[in-house]
């Protein structure tokens, strides 16, 4: 298990949220000094696919998720604390089953 953080210190915050999937899905951007971005966000229960462009990391911050990336057989469950890899140029599915599901995704690549 990983750890996963539970703040961030001197970002700057998009107020305009990302909103996927008619509002099931709702993130923000956070702008690091380096130049880095993350994403925090919430998936609500319902099953979606999201492509990438760069490589991603999803760490779960609360509730749970199943995701299978594309180009792989089976499905993996991600309870909080743990997290998972997308490849650039890819994508996954995830599934929330119950609860909201709370995410940090990181852009690795």
């Amino acid at each position: 298990m990983s750890s996963i953080p539970t703040q961030f210190s001197n970002v700057t915050a998009v107020a305009k949220a990302n909103v996927y999937f008619e509002g099931k899905v709702v993130s923000h951007s956070i702008l690091f000094p380096d130049g880095s971005k993350k994403t925090l966000g919430l998936i609500y229960p319902g099953e979606f696919h999201f492509g990438t462009e760069k490589a991603e990391r999803m760490e779960i911050v609360a509730g749970a998720c199943s995701v299978k990336i594309d180009g792989q057989t089976g499905t993996a469950t991600y309870p909080a604390g743990e997290s998972f890899e997308v490849p650039a140029k890819s994508g996954f599915d995830i599934e929330v089953n119950g609860g909201i599901c709370e995410y940090i995704c990181s852009f690795i690549g």
